[in-house]
This record gives structure tokens, C-alpha cells and sequence, in this order.
């Protein structure tokens, strides 16, 4: 991996002196930092855990550069198709938020096409995104009439303190840095502001059983945060967790069958092409194996 970065210091709780976890590295992560993946158990540098808060981490990070060349070019045509099942998702975050927070300005890190940002216009909120692939950034700005920023979260030009409520939907995990990205955060955040992270539960049962063969071991996440580590990383940049509960996607049933591709592709066509027959291949499905986490914080003084 070109340019990759050793560090043996818990990217969650601080403390030093991590152990091997998981061998998933080598030959596994040949391909690189492949923004999306059709197979599960690779990694881009085997695992290794804080023996303290039970964080997991690549042994060694890409580099910034890897980084925003991988993510600048991602696109998934997928994900896209797949709208209405994620704007159903997306009205669950917001009612989360919104438990904590009237609507004002909202910024979501990492929003991909804007179906957040779009979801929380219509309920009042005034949305900016940032978002560091071209084909996303584009779908939010040209098809849904967005305000996004075309960049990285460290890069983008925004103004501090004014923010009543940040998105981070499936990204803390893809930071070698989550420390430095909450303290940015907390400067964009108005006072009593809220945070909303969603993001996979690697201390889940689901998780736990299957070890790397687990579907989110994928070359793009470099953590592997359970609740506790999350909570431990908050607190040491001073957030405060509110709430802590379990985060299922919605999706269609055909989309979900699909991904067994990712273990065994003839088996994946075989189910996918049984529910297009059933007729039940374009219903929404959002199953809770309860290995996906959001949680809410509240901002530092």
C-alpha cells in the first residue's frame, strides 16, 4: 500500500501499545482502496485492537493522498437506484436528531447523492453538504439542487459555529484521523448543537461470529468501532453521547440478496433471480442485525 502509515496508537481512546486482531491484509487487499467491493473480508493492512476501549484499526492507514484520489473518483449507480429505500432511512436520522433539535442548519459530512440533505429540506432545515466524489457531489448539486461541497471534511470552506446539527452517515469509519474530525466538527457546531454518526458495530454478536468474513471488512473502512470505543472517542474530544441505538438500512429486497454476491456470486444471481420471480425483489426491506450503531452527542461547550 503506497504511501501507508504505521501507527500502533488507538485511534479511539488514545493509548498506545495495540495488539494483532485480525489477519485480513496481504493478498486480500491487492487491489487497493477500491471505493466500493464485491467481496467481504478484505482489508487494505491486517487488524489490530486496543486491549483498553476494544477498538479496531488497520495496522497501517492509507495516506491523505491514496485517499483523495480513491474517494474523488467514486461512484455507485446502485446506490442511486436504490432512493427510496435510502430517503426512508434517512427520515429515521433526521426524527433522531430532531429529538435533540429544532430545525436550523444542518451539514452533512460525506452526504454522497443528497438524499439526506433533500429529506431535510422538505422538513424545514436549511442543508449544506460536503462530499469528496465528483459523481456524487454532481447528482446532489445538478439533480437535486443541493448545496454541496465538492471536497474533503478538513478541506472544505465552511463557517464556524453556526451549524445546529452534523451528519456523518457512514464515515467516521473511513477516517485514519476520527479524533482531528471531531475537533473540526466542533468548531463548525453551534452551541448545543448535535452530531448524528451512523456506522457499523464491530463489537456486535453478528460481528463477533463471523470475524473477518464479516461484511464490513471492506478496503475502504480503516476502523472498527464498537459502541464502547465510539462513546471513549466522544468523550475524549469532549461530546457528549445522548443516545446510543442500532441503525438498520433500507433497501430493496433484491439490493440485499445481491450482496451474498460478495461471498458467493452464482449463489447471490440464484436468490436475487428467485425473488424477481416471487415478485418480491423491488419491496423494502430494512432486516436489523443489529451490527450497524447511530448515535446522537451533543456538542462541546
Amino acid at each position: 500500500m503506497a504511501g501507508a502509515q504505521l501507527d500502533m496508537t488507538c485511534a479511539a481512546c488514545g493509548a498506545a501499545g495495540l495488539r494483532p486482531w485480525r489477519r485480513v491484509g496481504g493478498e486480500a487487499g491487492a487491489e487497493g482502496l477500491v471505493p466500493t467491493t464485491t467481496s467481504f473480508g478484505t482489508a487494505l493492512s491486517d487488524l489490530v485492537r486496543c486491549a483498553r476501549c476494544g477498538h479496531g484499526q488497520l495496522e497501517r492507514f492509507p495516506s491523505e493522498a491514496e485517499l483523495a484520489e480513491a474517494y474523488g473518483e467514486a461512484a455507485d449507480s446502485a446506490y442511486v437506484g436504490e432512493e427510496t429505500g435510502q430517503r426512508a432511512t434517512a427520515r429515521v436520522a433526521l426524527a433522531q436528531i430532531e429529538r435533540q433539535v429544532a430545525p436550523g442548519r444542518l451539514l452533512d459530512l460525506g452526504c454522497w447523492v443528497g438524499f439526506l440533505l433533500a429529506e431535510a429540506r422538505e422538513r424545514g432545515w436549511h442543508g449544506v453538504g460536503v462530499e469528496p466524489s465528483a459523481f456524487a457531489a454532481g447528482y446532489a448539486t445538478e439533480r437535486l439542487g443541493l448545496e454541496v461541497h465538492h471536497d474533503g471534511l478538513f478541506e472544505a470552506a465552511l463557517p464556524e459555529g453556526v451549524f445546529d446539527a452534523v451528519v456523518m452517515g457512514d464515515v467516521i469509519e473511513h477516517l485514519p484521523r476520527p479524533a482531528d474530525a471531531l475537533s473540526r466538527i466542533a468548531t463548525l457546531s453551534a452551541p448545543r448543537a448535535v452530531l448524528h454518526l451512523t456506522l457499523p458495530d464491530a463489537g456486535s454478536r453478528i460481528a463477533r461470529a463471523m470475524g473477518a468474513r464479516w461484511w464490513s471488512v471492506i478496503p475502504t473502512h480503516v476502523q472498527y468501532f464498537t459502541r464502547g470505543s465510539l462513546v471513549a472517542l466522544l468523550r475524549r474530544c469532549g461530546w457528549q453521547p445522548l443516545w446510543v441505538g442500532t441503525a438498520p438500512k433500507a433497501f430493496t429486497v433484491g439490493y440485499y440478496l445481491s450482496r451474498v454476491g460478495g461471498y458467493s456470486a452464482p449463489l447471490g444471481r440464484a436468490l436475487v433471480g428467485g425473488a424477481t420471480r416471487a415478485g418480491l425483489a423491488d419491496r423494502l426491506w430494512a432486516p436489523d442485525f443489529r451490527d450497524r450503531m447511530a448515535v446522537v452527542a451533543r456538542a462541546p461547550a
